[in-house]
């Protein structure tokens, strides 16, 4: 699991049952119960942070991926497989600045 600004408090806690191997990298073999308890305690107390959390699967890829807090950076699944979208700065200011009017009564 990775915490990105989240509360100090939320970091200490989760390094009661994962290792913290980096700053806001947790490591750690847990049951599926204690890992879904954990990710909703994160997700609860996140407040303004990112959090993503992979964790092994029975897929083909043999993981899974969930994500919380980025707006820009998303989980997608394509033909069974699990992919994080990216949506591109660049992109996202020209749709704003070639977006159609709203009201077509103006024109």
């Amino acid at each position: 699991m990775t915490l990105e600004a989240v509360p100090p408090s939320l970091r200490g806690e989760l390094s009661r049952w994962l290792l913290e191997v980096q700053p806001g990298v947790y490591v750690g073999n847990a049951s599926a119960l204690v890992r879904d308890l954990l990710w909703d305690k994160v997700v609860q107390h996140a407040r303004t942070g990112r959090c993503t959390q992979l964790y092994r699967a029975n897929n083909e890829q043999g993981f899974a991926v969930r994500m919380h807090g980025d707006p820009k950076r998303r989980v997608i699944e394509l033909d069974g497989f699990q992919l994080i979208a990216v949506r591109n700065a660049r992109h996202a200011e020209l749709d704003q600045e070639y977006a159609p009017p709203e009201d077509d009564d103006k024109l």
